[in-house]
C-alpha cells in the first residue's frame, strides 16, 4: 500500500494544479512583475506569459521558487514536501532517493531545496543595531594537520598529557541574545 493517496502525488498534471492553487489563491501572478491576474495561458500547459507591456516575459509556478531549474517532475516534488514535512527525525536525501525512486543527485538536490523552503524566515546577520551577541570558544576532537614544528625536526608539536588544546581542534561559536541561531564559525575561516 502506498502512501501517497491524493492525485497530486502521482499525477503531474494534477500536480501543477494543486501548486498554482497554492501559490496563486488569487489569481496567477507574474513572479517577475508581481502583476496579479493579467497573464495568459500559452500553448504548452501550465506556461503563462505576463500580459504587462514592460514585462511580457514567461514563468511557470516554478519561477523563482525552489523548484526553478528542475527537471523533477511535479508530482515527485509534492511527495518530496509531504515526506519531509510529515517526518518527526528529518528525512534524508538517501531516503528520499530509495522512496521516489529518483537518482541519488536528483534526491540530493531535492532534499536542499525543501529544506530550504522550509527554513523560518531569512538569516539575519548577528547583532543588528542594539543587539547582543556572545562569543564562546573550546578545543574539541583532533586537528586535521597539526603544524610541524621546527625545533622539533618536522614533528608536530604536542604537550605531555591528554589534557588541554594541545592535537585538538579550535571551535568558536555566537550567539544572539534572545535570537533563534546559534553560528560556528571555524577559526581558519574567521581571518
Amino acid at each position: 500500500m502506498s502512501i501517497f493517496t491524493k492525485p497530486h502525488h502521482y499525477d503531474e498534471n494534477a500536480a501543477r494544479d494543486w501548486f498554482e492553487r497554492l501559490r496563486w489563491p488569487h489569481g496567477v501572478v507574474c513572479p517577475h512583475c508581481g502583476t496579479v491576474g493579467t497573464a495568459y495561458a500559452r500553448s504548452k500547459p501550465g506556461l503563462y506569459r505576463c500580459a504587462e507591456r514592460e514585462c511580457r516575459k514567461d514563468f511557470t509556478v516554478t519561477t523563482k521558487s525552489v523548484m526553478e531549474s528542475s527537471h523533477i517532475p511535479l508530482h515527485k516534488w509534492a511527495q518530496g514536501f509531504h515526506l519531509i514535512s510529515s517526518s518527526k527525525k528529518g528525512f534524508s536525501a538517501h531516503q528520499l532517493h530509495r522512496t521516489l525512486k529518483i537518482t541519488y543527485r536528483s534526491a540530493w538536490f531535492m532534499a536542499h531545496r525543501l529544506r530550504e523552503a522550509m527554513r523560518s524566515g531569512g538569516l539575519e546577520p548577528l547583532g543588528g543595531t542594539g543587539k547582543i551577541v556572545e562569543a564562546d570558544e573550546t578545543y574539541f576532537g583532533k586537528q586535521d594537520d597539526p603544524k610541524p614544528s621546527k625545533q622539533r625536526k618536522g614533528r608536530p608539536f604536542t604537550k605531555g598529557g591528554k589534557t588541554g588544546p594541545a592535537g585538538k581542534r579550535a571551535v568558536v561559536a555566537l550567539v544572539e541574545r534572545g535570537g533563534t541561531f546559534a553560528h560556528s564559525i571555524p577559526p581558519s575561516r574567521m581571518a
